[in-house]
């Protein structure tokens, strides 16, 4: 198991939790980062920051401080 921002391009996981509270855990979750869903890194940025990620059929675009908080089993 390991952070979102630790994937590399193309690799895929599980969302099994998000480990921040207040409105940084409730922005994660209205992007659809929950529990169970399925998400593919497809591309990171230069110097990493931000990420690209697929989820729920479509491509989102997170910051590195984000994903620290996604905890995903690969």
């Amino acid at each position: 198991m390991k952070t979102l921002d630790k994937l590399n391009p193309g690799e895929s996981g599980t969302v099994v939790s998000i480990s921040t509270i207040g409105s940084l855990r409730r922005r994660i979750v209205d992007m659809g980062i929950t529990p169970g869903a399925k998400i593919v890194m497809k591309k990171k940025a230069p110097f990493g920051d931000p990420i690209e990620v697929n989820i729920r059929g479509y491509n989102l675009i997170i910051r590195n401080s984000e994903a620290k908080e996604v905890r995903v089993a690969t």
